[in-house]
């Protein structure tokens, strides 16, 4: 009866971290089905590792079998890495259990409020990190970042230059930064909507 308790604890439990938390803060659809899928597969191992009929051998093979696929994925982000260890990490306490499902309950629960609340912009307010190259070699660094802060209309919380090339005339930086509610971005090029009109008289060579 715990291994049917657990597997439902499992299912309730990743379906919180993968949709309620992690999709509706970040929308990346993909990523969902790979939380889903790892917790599920890392489960599963787990449950048969933790079975008392099974011995040593036969799991060191399973994962000698696991360890010969080679995950190929684009570059995601540290957020995401913790999305990934708290996926694996619920399969793991589901699976390999404890003895008492309260217990192994609490402990899944303890994951999730601890990532509801680390990736809450309640709690911790909404940042971005970019690298940038500005077209101009700035020297100064008080100078480049009130440029950036009126760039990006944010305030700048960290910048770290990179390289400032001064043939090219540009710099490459690193910088962190949260966007203020009242600011906007500068405008680098007018809106369309709001461009006057401009009339161009064309003069014919003869009447030059």
């Amino acid at each position: 009866m715990s291994a049917e308790i657990m597997i439902a604890i499992d299912l309730v439990a990743i379906f919180i971290l993968t949709i309620p938390l992690y999709y509706r803060r970040h929308h990346r659809r993909d990523l969902v089905t790979a939380f889903a899928v790892l917790n599920i597969g890392v489960f599963a191992v787990a449950s048969i590792l933790g079975s008392a009929s099974i011995g040593i051998g036969v799991g060191m093979g399973l994962f000698g079998v696991l360890s010969i696929i080679r995950l190929r994925s684009t570059e995601i982000s540290q957020y995401e890495v913790a999305y990934y260890f708290s996926a694996l990490s619920i399969g793991l306490i589901a699976g390999l259990g404890s003895g008492d499902p309260l217990t192994s309950s609490a402990l899944i629960a303890l994951v999730l409020v601890v990532v509801a609340l680390v990736d809450s912009r309640k709690i911790l307010p909404a940042s971005r990190q970019e690298e940038m190259r500005l077209d101009h070699a700035f020297t100064n660094e008080d100078e480049l970042a009130r440029h950036v802060e009126k760039l990006l209309g944010a305030t700048v919380t960290n910048l770290r230059v990179i390289s400032v090339d001064l043939v090219n005339d540009t710099t490459l930086i690193d910088v962190r930064w949260v966007r203020d509610k009242h600011s906007q971005p500068l405008q680098t090029e007018p809106d369309r909507r709001t461009r006057p009109t401009k009339t161009i008289h064309l003069v014919s060579e003869a009447t030059r």
